[in-house]
């Protein structure tokens, strides 16, 4: 983003805004309606979340005109505070200031986004920086999954107790108040649980962006998907079943809907007997996110053949998402088969349903407390 690069130089020298929260509502009758949430750090860096459904974590030059814009400084006068500070001409920074307000204006009008980062925005690596708090909580509402479902899609299942909707409510508040912006109900299988369009619509009323991981297949179902939709279901991470008819029938139900959508495989011998034509189906429902998993890691050879394919069928990869089993973490795919994936208890936490937290799922012996028991400081250690 040419804003950056024209005051890189410049920003070492100059002082951050100050920490803190700000928020802006538009309602007028001729705009579609839309909120900003702008978190500033202490580095000048920020999180902005856009109608509770698209992050963008920006540096710290683009966070202040994110501030500017949210504040609803006129133009000229961004531009003339934005020129002293940096002492760039008046005609640049207006220049740079219209074009962030027409990036962002551009994500306000435009349906079913990547929930994390969009228009090419120049931003912080997620887990980098001073983080005060993870920018994703992975919220485990249920270890219960549905008749024959496959060992593979197991969790490791440490807990036995869930909490009642009141509970998870409370959890939900807790991540807001300290700055989390982006929660995931997973399982088991999250959509067992009845009252998943509550916690949906709840974390919607906060403000955060929701996401989904389900094998998908209640959302076959237009009433219940549209259910979801309508109270605030941002983004899906869908369990595929290559060889399971109804599994494809319930991804072709969804594909056509606003809802950002990444398919999950896992890679397993029997997966991986009919890769391309799998890829090549999810291509044809014009899937374009797809999150990668092993079961068998003895198989790690095979996935830069099954990743080229991918690309060459501009299916986009993405390895930060939870996966809902303990075989191999997908991030680990990427970081040398290191134990712990570099974001795991910094960008995001796990909570188990009981409301333990972990630093990640698959890491039950390393608990960091209960977020209905203990401290929010005492269990994000950063």
């Amino acid at each position: 983003m040419k804003i950056i690069n024209r005051l890189a130089d410049q920003f070492s020298k100059v002082k951050p805004l100050p920490e803190g929260t700000h928020h802006m509502q538009a309602t007028l009758d001729d705009e579609k309606p839309y909120r900003l949430h702008l978190r500033l750090r202490k580095d000048g860096s920020g999180t902005l979340v856009v109608n509770a459904s698209t992050i963008l974590y920006l540096n710290p030059t683009a966070a202040e005109y994110a501030y500017h814009f949210i504040k609803g400084t006129p133009h000229e006068e961004a531009a003339k505070e934005i020129s002293s500070r940096y002492r760039i001409s008046k005609g640049i920074a207006l220049e740079d200031f219209q074009d962030f307000v027409g990036r962002i204006r551009a994500l306000i009008e435009t349906p079913d986004l990547d929930p994390v980062s969009f228009l090419d925005f120049e931003r912080v690596a997620p887990h980098s920086g001073d983080l005060t708090a993870p920018v994703r909580l992975d919220c485990a509402l249920t270890y219960r999954l549905p008749p024959e479902t496959d060992a593979e899609y197991a969790p490791a299942k440490r807990v036995e107790r869930e909490l009642s909707t009141d509970e998870w409510r409370q959890i939900l508040d807790i991540a807001w108040r300290e700055g989390v912006p982006h929660v995931t109900f997973t399982g088991g299988e999250a959509t067992l649980r009845e009252d998943l369009p509550d916690l949906i619509a709840h974390a919607e009323k906060n403000g955060q962006v929701c996401g989904l991981l389900t094998d998908g297949l209640k959302l076959a179902d237009r009433s219940y998907l549209h259910m979801l939709l309508n109270t605030g279901l941002d983004h899906l991470l869908f369990l595929l079943q290559p060889e399971n008819e109804a599994s494809w029938s319930a991804l072709e139900t969804i594909m056509p809907e606003d809802l950002f959508t990444t398919a999950h495989i896992t890679v397993n011998e029997k997966s991986l007997q009919k890769m391309d034509e799998t890829l090549q189906r999810l291509a044809a429902l014009k899937v374009t996110s797809l999150s990668l998993g092993l079961a068998d890691i003895a198989l790690h050879d095979s996935m830069d053949e099954v990743r080229d394919k991918a690309a060459n069928l501009s299916l986009q990869l993405a390895f930060d998402l939870p996966v809902p089993y303990s075989a191999d973490h997908p991030v680990a795919l990427e970081t040398a088969h290191d134990d712990v994936p570099s974001g795991a208890g910094k960008s995001w936490l796990y909570v188990e349903p009981d409301g333990d937290v972990l630093p990640a799922q698959g890491m039950a012996g390393q608990v960091l407390g209960n977020l209905l028991k203990d401290p929010w400081e005492a269990i994000y250690k950063p």
